[in-house]
């Protein structure tokens, strides 16, 4: 796992990517979460296919355990990636809620991530 930061007014943002899956379980999500925000992180940037597809499966409850653990801890979260390719209406309306928020965003790219976070 590689942490890049970035830093825009002031504002500290991890960008963080992977060779492999950086989140498996709930407890991935959370040590993350937690190692981030030791490191003066309250801004990440996550990519989808560094994510277990199980979080992506509203059913499994995994996106909802780790994004209240987030939102909880006033961490704001970016993960970027292609959503289009999934069919599920409960996921694409979890992800339409969830971008009207300012806590969890999905979003396309990485520059539109940075964007969010530097326009506070």
């Amino acid at each position: 796992m590689k942490i890049e930061p970035h830093i825009f007014n002031n504002i500290q943002i991890a960008e963080v990517t992977s060779d492999s899956i950086i989140i498996n379980k709930n407890e991935d999500g959370l040590d993350l979460l937690g190692n981030l925000y030791y490191q003066g992180f309250d801004k990440i940037v996550l990519y989808e296919k560094d994510i277990t597809p199980d979080f992506f499966d509203l059913k499994t409850g995994m996106a909802g355990e780790i994004l209240q653990k987030f939102s909880t801890y006033r961490v704001r979260l970016a993960i970027v990636g292609d959503f289009s390719k999934y069919q599920s209406k409960s996921l694409n309306h979890f992800i339409y809620e969830s971008n009207k928020s300012r806590n969890i965003n999905f979003v396309a790219s990485t520059t539109e991530a940075l964007e969010i976070f530097a326009g506070e």
